[in-house]
């Protein structure tokens, strides 16, 4: 890998932690100068300051997705200082766990806001930089539930089903442009988005952090760092749709095939997280 993005420029939302930081750090061990952006400046601070230590090239820049101004600033930022932005990686999202009668307003707004517009305004910052290089690669982080029934995750399985769709067409359009686009749907990944992370919520009464952990133990997570090596690996290949671990690729051909076996696989699911939810009670 370290040949084919050294020297390149990336851009990383949500790269403060969690699957964002594992991506910056495995682009910089390959030679990329990364722009680490987050709201959460002072761990993004702190992840650059790591990594730089180590003589590689990266930059912490404050940026809240959900502000187009602020992606648009950003953007113009790090274009200014590295003169080009080669890889953008739409990462930041936020999830709120729990059934859809017990969401509010809110709860659809702040997970829409961060998961879709995030996207949406990272594509509308960089694909016209993008289009003028005649290169680049605009990697969408979507998720597992964008792509299978996910009972539990109903505002997060709406936006994530939306970033796959909009990578699918932004791929086919931009490759006119020398663009290319990519999607990550990850199965379960070890990162504080588990248990809520620093801006979604878990919405499940009586249930602890601990509990929860426990009950996604059965999913396999996989380390962060296993993923962006096996995710990036697939990206320059020019992967369209990347499925890591790959085993969940199992669910994904299932919901296809069978699109009611799949609905009733995920009705046990629901099963089990409203057993949890009773029992916590």
């Amino acid at each position: 890998m370290a040949s084919s993005v050294s020297g390149k420029i990336a851009f990383v939302t949500g790269g403060a932690s969690g699957i964002g930081a594992a991506l910056a750090a495995k682009l910089v061990d390959g030679g990329a100068e990364v722009w680490i952006a987050d709201r959460q400046i002072g761990a993004a601070q702190e992840l650059a300051q790591r990594l730089n230590s180590g003589g590689a090239k990266a930059h912490a820049i404050e940026l809240d997705v959900r502000s187009f101004p602020s992606f648009e600033g950003a953007v113009t930022e790090a274009v200014q200082q590295s003169g080009r932005i080669d890889y953008l990686f739409n990462n930041a999202g936020i999830g709120v766990s729990g059934e859809i009668d017990s969401y509010t307003l809110d709860d659809w707004n702040d997970v829409f806001d961060v998961n879709l517009r995030g996207v949406a305004h990272g594509i509308q910052a960089v694909y016209p930089i993008m289009i003028r290089q005649h290169s680049g690669h605009i990697v969408n982080t979507a998720s597992m539930a964008g792509l299978v029934t996910s009972p539990g995750l109903g505002s997060y399985t709406a936006t994530k089903h939306a970033v796959v769709g909009i990578s699918k067409a932004l791929r086919v359009e931009a490759e006119r442009h020398g663009v290319q686009v990519s999607v990550f749907c990850p199965g379960v990944i070890r990162t504080p988005i588990i248990t809520g992370g620093q801006y979604g919520r878990i919405k499940i009464t009586g249930v602890s952090d601990e509990e929860l952990l426990k009950s996604f133990e059965r999913f396999r997570p996989m380390a962060p760092e296993k993923f962006a090596e096996r995710a990036l690996r697939a990206v320059l290949r020019g992967d369209a749709i990347i499925v890591v671990p790959a085993w969940w690729k199992a669910w994904w051909y299932l919901e296809r095939l069978s699109p009611a076996l799949s609905m009733r696989f995920a009705k046990v699911a629901l099963k089990r997280l409203r057993e949890m939810e009773s029992t916590a009670s």
